[in-house]
């Protein structure tokens, strides 16, 4: 059974936009488990290169404020309907790049409304993460290498 896992984290506000992360949980994800991944970097890049060419989003919020809400406004719609209806479970890194923006907590909180599992891997100290981003998680894990160990034992081929 192919799942998909939603890779949740930090964009707008991390080192090249959280990609590093989410290519290197891709392949593993891809090659351990045949599991499938919506990589929002990845899919934001396609979506903004298809309807948005000749823009450039990050200086769209100074200087088009209301041409970037309008392109936020659809890729918060295109990640949101990805969890909804695509995904069977989310990856989470959760660190200061997560916690000064949005997306990441909407993401999580539309998982745990629809009893999609959230597996967060802390990227800062337990104490300074806020408790709805735990509240919507059903496992916290240390590192990369205590999510991966686990998602071995519980989605094996």
């Amino acid at each position: 059974m192919d799942l998909t896992a939603y890779l949740s984290g930090g964009m707008e506000y991390a080192d090249n936009y959280g990609a590093d992360w989410r290519s290197d949980m891709e392949g593993w994800l891809r090659n351990n488990l045949a599991h499938s991944c919506f990589n929002p970097v990845r899919e934001s890049e396609r979506f903004l290169g298809s309807r948005y060419p000749d823009i450039d989003f990050r200086r769209s919020k100074s200087e088009d404020f209301e041409k970037h809400r309008q392109i936020a406004r659809d890729i918060v719609r295109l990640d949101s309907r990805e969890i909804i209806m695509r995904s069977d479970y989310v990856i989470c890194f959760y660190d200061d790049s997560a916690q000064r923006g949005a997306g990441t907590k909407g993401e999580l909180t539309i998982a745990a409304l629809m009893g999609k599992p959230v597996y967060l891997i802390r990227g800062m100290d337990i104490a300074d993460i806020p408790s709805w981003v735990i509240g919507c998680a059903d496992r916290i894990f240390d590192d990369f290498a205590g999510l991966k160990l686990f998602l071995s034992r519980e989605y094996s081929r």
